[in-house]
């Protein structure tokens, strides 16, 4: 069966993408509507002056009648009037004459209850409440809208009835006369009318949509060229102008198009050129710094070696002046390192390698730190090695920095690290329970150089480029990394790298939000994105 929802949505999908449609359909109908206002109110208008005229025309014919049967009945004898000869003599005299082209049917009831008729019509065009009407008034003309039937068969017509009593020399003769006026012309007329009204109003409605689609057409084409422009700008094609045609406003809206595109185009190349400029400045320094942070660590080499031929003070600036050489050169590989990602020249070197042990030698590296910041690691994983190809060296330092900056906010608590893989992913996450972060410094986290505390001390002495780094690994790997976290409980980093280089992480066998997290009522910080309990990335 075919899908009812889907052809119900397809002209609303039709509506709601084309102006042009919208356009066209609202001037179409608006001009239908405005014709069939005017339409009904002419045809009101001219129904009610024919109506008007006819009746009368009517009136004045039927008033001119009686007058003639009243002037026959006065000239008439009483025994006359009862007389079955001479009723038909009084009712052909009763005809009015000289009323040429004026076309109505007469009913006569005499005083004994005969009717005396045309028989062109049938009796039963005179309404009941007509009769009534004579009968209860007779002094007054009455009049209604009527039927007219007739005898032959001929399809019946709108027509008037009016209806009087006229009296003889006494009271005693009273004939009851009724006239029966066909609208035939008139209802002809009214046709003519309706038929003209219906197809002007027909030509009118199909021109209105034809200029309105011309128009929209004309109006519509230009925004839709800026549209194209403005997509193209979007997508980086700075290069093809708009045309400029006339010098109305969209022609000035094309030249402003245009010269937004070459603005902008000088501005990008303005920036490319500064962002060249610092990465070979950030690249040209670090290695210029190479060669004397070579010659300042051979030199504390040798007066940290001999530190303990000198005084309490000078020990303790040599162990400081160590600490800070090594911090500094681990500075400087990590600005080096940056360099290479935004040079793009960082590349992998894939190697089989099993991440379960790969993290515990982490672990292991770090323990020293964790156990001086009180803070347990707990490794959990599943039996049996963890393969994958990746590369070594970077996936080692992307858990070292995860680990480092666990330590650095656990508070003295556990943190737990988890590895486990299904056939096409692995996933490590790292949990602390310490500091946390909020929702306003999760879209920070992967920052360079950004502190959630700036005023709070480091303990371990990273350089603030841990996190980028473990980004940009992440993403050489075609992996994903995401982040959850809530203040003072803690937070989770999730690594997902796929096992082989032609493979897609599409999903992840860790949950983003712990586990000993979901029952807590405040609402989650998250940087990057995932959905829901559904670890679809």
């Amino acid at each position: 069966m075919p899908d009812r929802s889907a052809a119900a949505t397809t002209p609303l999908r039709w509506w709601r993408s084309s102006l042009t449609l919208r356009v066209v359909t609202l001037a179409t109908a608006g001009t239908l509507v405005a014709i069939l206002v005017a339409g009904v109110f002419l045809l009101r208008s001219v129904t009610e002056g024919l109506v008007t005229r006819a009746q009368g025309s009517a009136l004045t014919d039927a008033n001119a009648a009686l007058s003639q049967i009243e002037q026959a009945l006065s000239s008439s004898r009483l025994e006359q009037l009862t007389s079955s000869e001479v009723v038909p003599r009084i009712a052909a005299d009763a005809i009015p004459r000289g009323l040429v082209g004026q076309r109505y049917y007469t009913w006569i009831r005499t005083p004994l209850g005969a009717w005396l008729t045309q028989h062109q019509v049938d009796r039963r065009s005179i309404p009941d409440d007509l009769l009534a009407a004579v009968d209860a008034e007779p002094g007054e003309v009455h009049w209604q809208p009527t039927q007219v039937h007739y005898l032959d068969g001929s399809e019946s017509a709108p027509g008037l009835a009016v209806g009087a009593t006229v009296g003889g020399p006494t009271d005693q003769v009273k004939l009851r006369v009724y006239f029966v006026f066909p609208l035939t012309q008139e209802a002809q007329t009214l046709r003519v009318v309706q038929t003209a009204l219906a197809l002007s109003g027909t030509v009118v409605v199909i021109a209105m949509a034809v200029v309105a689609y011309a128009v929209a057409r004309l109006t519509l084409r230009p925004i839709r060229v800026a549209r194209q422009a403005a997509e193209r700008l979007a997508s980086g094609e700075l290069t093809q102008p708009m045309p400029v045609r006339g010098t109305d406003d969209l022609a000035r809206l094309a030249w402003s198009m245009n010269h937004m595109a070459d603005q902008l185009q000088l501005r990008i190349g303005q920036l490319e050129e500064l962002s060249r400029l610092q990465q070979r400045f950030v690249s040209d320094v670090s290695h210029e710094l190479r060669t004397p942070l070579t010659t300042v660590r051979m030199a504390a080499d040798m007066v940290y070696d001999s530190r303990h031929s000198l005084g309490e003070i000078e020990q303790r600036a040599v162990v400081l002046l160590r600490q800070e050489l090594d911090r500094f050169e681990a500075l400087l590989a990590d600005l080096l390192e940056i360099s290479r990602f935004d040079a793009g020249a960082a590349v992998l070197i894939l190697d089989e390698a099993d991440l379960v042990e790969l993290v515990a030698s982490e672990i292991e590296t770090l323990a020293k730190l964790s156990r001086a910041a009180g803070a347990e690691v707990r490794f959990h994983h599943d039996d049996g090695p963890c393969l994958a190809q990746v590369d070594v060296r970077r996936v080692s330092r992307l858990v070292r920095n995860l680990l480092s900056n666990a330590i650095e906010h656990s508070e003295g608590r556990p943190i737990d690290v988890t590895v486990k893989a299904d056939d096409a992913v692995v996933a490590i996450a790292v949990r602390d329970h310490g500091v946390g972060f909020s929702g306003d410094q999760a879209k920070h986290l992967f920052s360079r150089f950004w502190r959630a505390d700036p005023a709070r001390a480091r303990h371990i002495g990273g350089t603030g480029l841990g996190l980028a780094i473990s980004q940009e690994d992440v993403h050489l790997h075609r992996g994903s990394i995401h982040a959850w976290g809530r203040p003072s409980q803690g937070a989770q980093f999730r690594v997902t790298l796929p096992r082989r280089p032609d493979q897609v992480v599409v999903a992840s066998p860790l949950p983003l939000v712990p586990l000993d997290a979901e029952s807590k009522t405040p609402s989650a910080s998250l940087a990057g994105s995932f959905d829901g309990r559904r670890e679809v990335l």
